[in-house]
């Protein structure tokens, strides 16, 4: 499977409800064998609790070594850094193809809570009325207190037909309330696109596997439509495929550096611009905010640091960690953080964001026409 081997920019495996904020993201099994002193001693303990514990009808193996995975991610503290059992792997293997089913909704973990970034116009999640800024509080009468991200995410994903039930507290609002969701296919278009005038707006909302595909005639067209600018929105916007990200980048900055990755080991690689059939030199606003996330951070911060476009809006997420997808030989895996994204100036994404070059207070439609009359002088 091909596909599913691309390096990615998905906080999970985006498809799960959508999943959330991108990361980077491969398939693979790990040859690290760990601190030898390290695996002694939890050798030792194991031998011991099967050879001394007095309650031998407790001693599950595939339940301890779960227990025991579980129990070293949690001393990491890093939420994006999860145990998948071996029903939610295969879930999780799921490629950002623009299609799932699900709920649809953007989720993310923000101080200790699971929140609702937003729901997809016109999906399941939001004919139900879930809202930006909802905090999920139970799944099926269960409390997602204990429950990693991913584990939250994919039992809110299911089938077209099923339902889920989730307790939901409304932003604002001191009592929750219980919302009863059929999941549906989720279809998700990357790209959409409008003049405004002479001005081309176009809204990235994820980077998936046809985003190239519908972004590149928009490109084309702009000639024929006499644009004079580019408005870009990328408020909202999770994240999705690296390869995706460096393909859009590529139709905007013809050379350079887009994104470099510091290793593990403190390594720093750098990702080049690629030869693109549709390129554009027309001014371009990109507009951002606190919700724009890992690949529309790499992709903002590729316009930033080339000079090519202005950014505005608010800080964006700060959301820039690779993870990788490693399975294990039972088919469960672990979704684990080995790098760091850095702009092409060297600039940490994790836990900072993009700062904009102009802050706008602005949000909604507002922001679009402030964009707008900024390319045209007219402010």
């Amino acid at each position: 499977m091909p596909k599913l081997t691309k390096l990615a920019i998905t906080l999970l495996i985006v498809a799960v409800v959508a999943l959330a904020f991108g990361v980077g993201f491969f398939f693979g099994h790990s040859s690290y064998s760990g601190s030898g002193e390290g695996m002694n001693i939890i050798g030792q303990a194991w031998s011991i609790i099967f050879t001394d514990y007095v309650d031998r009808s407790k001693l599950d193996s595939a339940n301890l070594s779960r227990a025991a995975i579980e129990g070293m991610i949690e001393a990491l503290n890093d939420p994006y850094t999860s145990y998948l059992e071996t029903e939610y792997y295969e879930l999780g293997i799921s490629s950002l193809e623009g299609e799932f089913e699900g709920i649809g909704a953007y989720v993310t973990v923000l101080d200790g809570k699971l929140i609702i970034i937003a729901p997809i116009a016109d999906s399941p999640a939001d004919v139900a009325g879930i809202k930006a800024g909802d905090i999920i509080m139970e799944i099926n009468g269960e409390p997602v207190a204990d429950m990693s991200l991913a584990e939250a995410i994919i039992k809110i994903r299911g089938p077209k037909g099923t339902a889920v039930s989730l307790l939901i507290l409304h932003e604002g609002e001191t009592e929750p309330v219980e919302i009863e969701i059929t999941r549906d296919t989720i279809e998700v278009p990357s790209v959409r696109f409008e003049m405004r005038g002479d001005i081309a707006y176009i809204i990235i909302t994820q980077f998936s596997e046809r985003t190239e595909n519908e972004l590149a005639p928009v490109i084309q067209s702009l000639k024929e439509e006499n644009a004079r600018g580019i408005v870009l929105d990328l408020r909202g916007n999770p994240g999705g495929l690296l390869d995706i990200v460096v393909e859009v980048a590529s139709n905007f900055i013809t050379e350079g550096t887009l994104v470099e990755v510091m290793s593990n080991q403190g390594k720093v690689a750098s990702l080049e611009v690629i030869d693109s059939p549709v390129t554009t030199n027309l001014p371009m606003v990109v507009l951002v905010d606190n919700t724009s996330a890992s690949g529309s951070e790499v992709l903002a911060g590729a316009l930033q640091d080339h000079d090519r476009a202005l950014i505005a809006g608010n800080t964006t997420f700060g959301k820039g960690s690779v993870n990788v997808l490693r399975e294990l030989s039972d088919g469960s895996g672990l979704y684990i953080t080995t790098a760091r994204w850095l702009t092409p100036n060297g600039r940490v994404i994790e836990g900072h964001g993009i700062e904009p070059d102009i802050k706008l207070e602005l949000t909604g439609e507002d922001a679009v026409d402030w964009a707008i009359n900024f390319l045209t002088g007219n402010e």
